[in-house]
Formats: C-alpha cells, structure tokens, sequence
C-alpha cells in the first residue's frame, strides 16, 4: 500500500493547511548576550524595523497576536466593522473588553465605512479568501474614518511580500494618526516561533500598550534575529520573487479545480465539492483549511519540488462526482 494514500502517518503527511514561507530566514548564532542578558530596548531591533517598515511609529510585541489581544482594552467601546472573513481571535478580543463587533462578510470597505461605525477592522490581505483591499481605497478609508474621529485597524500580517501595497508606512504619522497596523514575522520570514510582530500606530497609543504589556515583551534571541532578518534585503528581495512565482504556481495548479484568489504566499479555492476534495487530498496524506459553512479550502505553499509534484499527483486523481 502507498504508505503517503488511505491511512497516512503523521511522518508522511504534508501539511499545507498554514500559511507560512516554508524556507523561511535562516537564522545564524546568535551573540551569548542575546540569551544571557535581559532585552535592551536600545539593541538596534526598532532602528532596523523603522528601515524596513518605511515609519518610526512602531511597537515591538510577542507576535501579532498579542497586539490583538491587548489593543481593543486601549480604544474607548464602541462598535466596530468587521470585514470578514477574520480569524476569531479578533473578534473575540473585542467582544470581551465590551465592544460591540458587527461582522460584514466579504465587504468591500466602502460598504463598512457606510456602517458608520468609528472602528474598522480588516485583513489585508484577509487569510481566509485572499482578497487584497486596493491601497488607494484603504488610504481613503483611513481619511474619512478620521474625519469622524474614527480608527482604521488593519492586520497587515500576510503583505510583505508586496511591501507596496502596505499602509505601515503612514501609520501614526500626521497623514493617518488614526491607522493602526499590525505586522508579523511568522509568515513572510518564517520565524513563528520567535514570536515577534510590530503595531504601527500613533506614539500616544504605542505607549499605553508599552505600559500594559510591561517589559521584555520580545525575548532577546527573537530580538537579535529579528533585527537581523530586517537588515538582510538581498534576502527579503530574492525571497519576494521566489514566493510571487511559487504562489502564482500554486494558483495555476489548482485554477481547474474552481475560482481561485490567490497571494504569493497561499490560495484559496472556491468549489462547490469543497468537502468531497479536502477529504480526497487528506487520503492523500495532505491536509489543507476547509472553512465551513463556505465552500473554500486554503492551501499554504509546498516545500520542495517532491512536495509539488505530491500536490499536483493527488489533484490529478480528484475524481469529482458528476
């Protein structure tokens, strides 16, 4: 029997049910005073985040996650616009401190800006569908959101392999002291387990999440190679090119199999046999994100040409019900 078809072990199963640079920034040893010694805030990390991200307005955190855990508790309640699909760690983070979260599947973000509510909240792009709001329409909605007063929040965890499309660059700053933008490295330089990410946002709000979090919120190993990872462009530029034609292969792969969105780092494929395919790809040894009730599964980025040419074998063999 195939040992990677019916019954898989866990050894020979290929996971793309993540979305993640699976050759991700290899990181060198580190100096012994990174592990020996407490953080230093002045350690180079937020000159080389400021170089990288395009803005000094930044706030080193444990991880994207924890800025989501931790802003909705800074912002007075009120209610805010979700644009959906979102993770539910984020709506949950706002429900819990008293805000009032109003899901909008699949808006565009004039129609969440026409719920006149003075949060919006987005993904982009989201990392359930793929969908990218344009730049141009997320610098507007930051402008009409601060004519009423109101704060645009935007996970841009899953942009930089197009660092032009990305709002950091304004956060906080005079043009947009009420956009707030989230970033990690779990994705794009493939370091989950660092567990670092950075919130762009006003100076103000920066420092009253500095106080909530308390120091050494960032180990210092993730630290050290953080900054690193954010002075290395020869890699972060041959790293972009790689990811856009890997995703723009993985796109093509699976196009025969029903709508497609894709980003250079993962794709999602609408189909009506959603189900019956995740199913058939798990036999296979293969798993990837089936979102229900949505007819969608997300597929992350395979390794190596062995794990491609796995994928494309088992997409081969789909046979869908007539």
């Amino acid at each position: 029997m195939n040992p990677d078809s019916d019954n898989p072990t866990p050894a020979s199963r290929l996971d793309l049910s993540a979305i993640g640079n699976p050759d991700g920034w290899p990181v060198p040893p580190l100096p012994a005073n990174a592990w020996h010694a407490l953080p230093e805030g002045d350690d180079g990390l937020l000159a080389a985040a400021a170089g990288y991200y395009g803005n000094a307005n930044l706030l080193p955190v444990a991880g994207a996650l924890a800025a989501v855990r931790l802003l909705p508790a800074l912002l007075p309640r009120a209610v805010v616009a979700c644009v959906g699909p979102l993770a539910s760690p984020h709506v949950e983070s706002w429900t819990q401190v008293g805000h009032r979260p109003r899901l909008l599947q699949n808006a565009t973000l004039p129609r969440a800006l026409a719920a006149a509510t003075p949060y919006v909240l987005l993904s982009n792009p989201n990392d359930v569908n793929a969908i990218q709001h344009p730049h141009a329409t997320a610098v507007d909605a930051a402008k009409q959101l601060k004519k009423r007063g109101g704060w645009l929040i935007v996970d841009e965890s899953l942009i930089d392999p197009t660092p032009e499309e990305s709002l950091t660059p304004l956060a906080g700053t005079d043009e947009a002291p009420n956009l707030i933008v989230l970033r990690s490295f779990d994705h794009f330089f493939g370091l989950a387990g660092a567990r670092v990410g950075f919130v762009g946002a006003a100076p103000e709000l920066l420092a009253k999440m500095a106080a909530a979090m308390g120091p050494w919120t960032v180990a210092g190993p993730s630290r050290a190679a953080a900054r690193l990872a954010l002075l290395d462009s020869d890699w972060q530029a041959a790293t972009r090119a790689r990811l856009r034609s890997a995703g723009q292969r993985l796109h093509d792969l699976l196009a025969p199999l029903g709508e497609v969105r894709s980003t250079a780092l993962f794709a999602a494929l609408s189909t009506p046999q959603a189900t019956e395919l995740h199913d058939h790809l798990a036999r296979h040894g293969i798993l990837v994100h089936h979102f229900e009730p949505a007819s969608l599964l997300r597929c992350g980025l395979p390794g190596d040409e062995a794990d491609w040419q796995r994928l494309a074998a088992a997409l081969a063999a789909w046979k869908p019900a007539a």
